[in-house]
């Protein structure tokens, strides 16, 4: 399993720890051959943005776009990454998900599973409009916007289903939506 990670203009100490804190939660508990390869993409000055970028990293890294991945933004960095996940798959790739957390603003679509991560509720709905996928995931009580790549495991909310009416909740933390998504699959 690879594991792209793609920060945002955010202080490089912060994504350490997010990468340190998923990286604990998705190897609990892994028992055979299962293997997790986590790729931090450099994030220097405006990188974040550049799907091209993001894309010539994984060509250099990877053995083979055969490998299938799933794609970790955050912030800016969702803008290169969805553009990323787009030319991965153009090459033949496999994108397993598209995980955008505090990606406001940024219009994702896809022919991939995608899964929208927020700070507040405010954020949540109001990307939803800008594409999203079935099951979503917003911090209650609302957090500061850094705190959700920081300290992924303090951060309490909802996973939503938001295709069916009324939408279904399931009260959990931000790293376990995230568990949930990439080894469960239960969604």
């Amino acid at each position: 399993m690879t594991i792209i990670i793609c920060p945002g203009i955010n202080n490089p100490a912060l994504t350490e720890k997010f990468v340190t804190c998923l990286y604990d939660k998705i190897t609990d508990g892994l028992v055979g051959n299962n293997y997790v390869n986590l790729l931090t993409v450099p994030a220097d000055g405006i990188l974040p943005l550049s799907g091209l970028h993001i894309f010539e990293f994984l060509r250099h890294r990877l053995k083979s776009n055969l490998d299938p991945v799933t794609f970790i933004g955050f912030s800016a960095g969702v803008v290169g990454a969805i553009a990323a996940a787009h030319l991965w798959q153009l090459q033949s790739g496999k994108v397993e998900a598209f995980i955008a957390i505090d990606g406001w603003g940024v219009p994702l679509l896809g022919d991939f599973p995608i899964y929208r991560m927020s700070h507040d509720y405010f954020t949540h709905w109001s990307s939803l409009v800008l594409g999203s996928g079935q099951y979503n995931f917003y911090a209650d009580p609302a957090v500061e916007h850094l705190q959700m790549w920081e300290n992924p495991q303090a951060v309490q909310g909802w996973l939503v289903d938001s295709k069916i009416d009324p939408p279904y909740q399931q009260r959990l933390s931000a790293v376990e939506f995230l568990h949930k998504v990439i080894l469960a699959k239960e969604l």
